[in-house]
């Protein structure tokens, strides 16, 4: 078998600080072709279908970086895009309403980015200010050794401390089709697709009720938190509806919106009647 070209190679991972089981919910309204698998004790790596990316007609670091923000936008835990192709790889890193941060390398290593970026990824993922702080600050200094690919392997090296631990085979470097191999063979992997509105909010409310999407609250704050989180997801899909240039991904973080605040609502609903 001949070496893999990564000059040539592109692809994607999410990798996510949650779950499997937390993260489920929020994957299947994304409506991709995704494979969920466990990436470690409170991590998960969703592996986009081959050709997702170039289904949006976008580059791969602005889709990796609406399919973070979508993912997050309704939960509690943050997401870590990595991308890579011919011209160089990157990170994004997006939690909740927060402003999603990315910092690229070049395909020779040359960082192109703010710092702030590597900032922003600590703070949201509780890393050690000191040790992870100084590892972080090498990845953006000059190196005539890392090329972009070596840039996002050292990345990986450091969420390892936080204990990220990816499934053989799914390693940046890799094109999109190997990935999609390595991911469908990873132990307790599953496909993750878009089974229609009333499956997805039974499974929500079970999901809930189980205790898998964390606490939820309860109450007047629920039912507030919940209104808001329909407007707000309302108001996504209607201009991602109406905007010719939008991309896919504000409709998934509209379509996110809504139905967890339509959950929200009916899960007070719901226990507020069994309380009676």
């Amino acid at each position: 078998m001949s070496a893999i070209d990564h000059s040539r190679a592109a692809g994607a991972l999410l990798l996510c600080r949650a779950e499997p089981d937390r993260v489920r919910p929020s994957a299947q309204l994304l409506r991709e072709p995704l494979f969920l698998a466990p990436a470690g004790e409170g991590w998960s790596v969703l592996v986009p279908g081959e050709g997702a990316a170039e289904e949006e007609g976008a580059n791969l670091a602005a889709v990796t970086a609406e399919w973070a923000h979508a993912l997050t936008v309704a939960e509690s835990w943050p997401a870590v895009g990595l991308w890579w192709d011919a011209e160089g790889a990157g990170f994004v890193v997006a939690s909740g309403f927060r402003r999603t941060v990315g910092f690229t390398w070049l395909a020779d290593g040359s960082p192109l980015g703010e710092e702030s970026a590597l900032t922003a990824l600590r703070a949201r993922l509780g890393l050690d200010p000191v040790l992870d702080a100084e590892a972080f600050d090498r990845l953006t200094r000059p190196d005539s050794d890392a090329d972009a690919r070596a840039r996002v392997l050292g990345l990986v090296a450091v969420l390892a401390r936080a204990g990220l631990h990816l499934p053989p085979g799914l390693a940046p470097g890799s094109d999109a089709r190997m990935l999609h191999t390595a991911a469908a063979a990873a132990p307790d992997a599953e496909p993750v697709e878009w089974p229609g509105w009333r499956e997805a909010v039974r499974t929500g409310l079970d999901a809930s009720e189980q205790g898998a999407l964390g606490e939820w609250i309860r109450g007047p704050k629920a039912r507030a938190l919940g209104a808001a989180e329909v407007a707000a997801g309302v108001s996504l899909l209607v201009y991602a509806r109406r905007s010719r240039g939008a991309r896919r991904g504000w409709a998934a973080a509209g379509a996110i919106l809504l139905t967890d605040g339509a959950l929200t609502i009916a899960y007070d609903a719901w226990r507020a009647r069994g309380a009676r």
